[in-house]
């Protein structure tokens, strides 16, 4: 790095005028507001991919979702997306999707790529769901499930571990994983 001489300086400032040194700074300002404008329109492309993303996702497991617990023999009779749970006009918890018949509730949660991370969000909305319930007086058991694109097996594992169904893609359609034989569905 040079070193500039105070005579150096100096000479380069020479010329300069209040209004020329003004106008550089609204130059500035005008860069890093185009700038800051090119930022923001790219921060809602990518977040808009996403949430297409995550509905792409949700459209996916949604044609097959109540069929595959019925045909196991949950007889399921209603199905809701984006249930949200309301307590003094505040949002406590959504489902992506809410099965429902007079036995059970089933909250699912559906990701393009599930992790550990989602199932634990998963089990204490379970508990936000149980307690709506209990103070409404719906006894209904809740059994869970989880869904997603791409599973890794110890995400698998773990929700499997935790009492969820897991619920795959398997290419056109989607399939409930196959559960261990030490398999133990949880109800809330």
């Amino acid at each position: 790095m040079d070193i500039i001489t105070a005579g150096q300086a100096l000479k380069n400032a020479e010329g300069l005028t209040f209004e020329k040194v003004w106008a550089a700074l609204m130059e500035t300002k005008a860069l890093q507001d185009k700038t800051q404008k090119q930022i923001d329109e790219m921060s809602k492309t990518v977040g808009g991919l996403g949430n297409s993303i995550g509905r792409l996702t949700e459209a996916l497991f949604s044609a097959e979702l109540v069929k595959k617990f019925n045909d196991i023999g949950y007889s399921f009779t209603k199905e809701g997306r984006n249930t949200k749970f309301r307590e003094d006009g505040n949002v406590v918890a959504e489902a992506d999707f809410f099965l429902e018949n007079g036995d059970f509730v089933m909250p699912v949660e559906v990701k393009a790529d599930l992790t550990i991370r989602y199932v634990d969000r998963h089990l204490e909305r379970i508990s936000k769901i149980r307690r709506y319930m209990d103070i409404r007086g719906d006894k209904r058991k809740i059994i869970g499930a989880v869904a997603g694109g791409f599973v890794p097996e110890s995400v698998l594992i773990y929700a499997q571990e935790n009492g969820f169904f897991v619920v795959v893609q398997t290419g056109d359609s989607v399939a409930i994983a196959n559960s261990p034989a030490e398999f133990s569905l949880r109800e809330w």
